[in-house]
């Protein structure tokens, strides 16, 4: 404002040195919040067929050690078959507190009515914000980079086929940097 030009380094030099991110880590938020083994996180996941049709995989992940907890596999999703995945997936004593889950309409009455039975507090993202479950999201880009993307899928059974080897890959052979360089399942061991 004097009309003198001072250097970008002069500045820095004299400015107070923060110590540490500015915040809490998302994470560390989460565990501050919900024990980890609480939440999960579901989507569907499109795969085109080699004669043209799309299949749906319904991905359940749990966010406390990231690991891949269920893959189902449908042509045709409806409510009552999303409902059924979540049954399957957990068994009633070990339903998670939360599950995160973006604003489709696949999630409708049945899913919604089941979720409640199991004592699960549905949390549905805002319209267009794939970042409010962002987990899953990358799971599924995982999905496809790694596995999908070097492949094409002929039918149904060998879509899950494929998919029940790259989970077991996932959670006992692939290394994740959130778990300090420790598979899902190496984690779950040693905690």
């Amino acid at each position: 404002m004097l009309g003198i030009d001072v250097a970008r380094s002069s500045i820095a030099k004299y400015m107070v040195k923060r110590r540490g991110p500015p915040s809490q880590s998302w994470k560390t938020f989460l565990c501050n919040h919900v024990d980890g083994d609480g939440i999960a996180s579901v989507d569907f996941l499109n795969v085109p067929t080699i004669g043209l049709k799309l299949l749906y995989a319904f991905v359940i992940l749990g966010c406390g050690r990231i690991k891949l907890l269920h893959i189902g596999v449908t042509d045709h999703p409806t409510a009552e078959w999303t409902a059924r995945q979540v049954v399957e997936t957990f068994p009633w004593i070990e339903a998670p507190d939360h599950l995160i889950r973006d604003n489709d309409a696949i999630y409708g009455a049945a899913f919604k009515k089941q979720l409640r039975a199991m004592g699960i507090r549905d949390g549905p993202t805002a319209l267009r914000s794939p970042w409010q479950n962002s987990f899953v999201e990358r799971l599924i880009g995982s999905i496809r980079r790694e596995c999908l993307d070097h492949m094409i899928i002929f039918n149904a059974a060998h879509l899950h086929r494929v998919l029940k080897v790259y989970a077991k890959y996932y959670n006992e052979a692939r290394t994740h940097l959130s778990s300090g360089t420790n598979t899902p399942i190496a984690l779950y061991n040693f905690i």
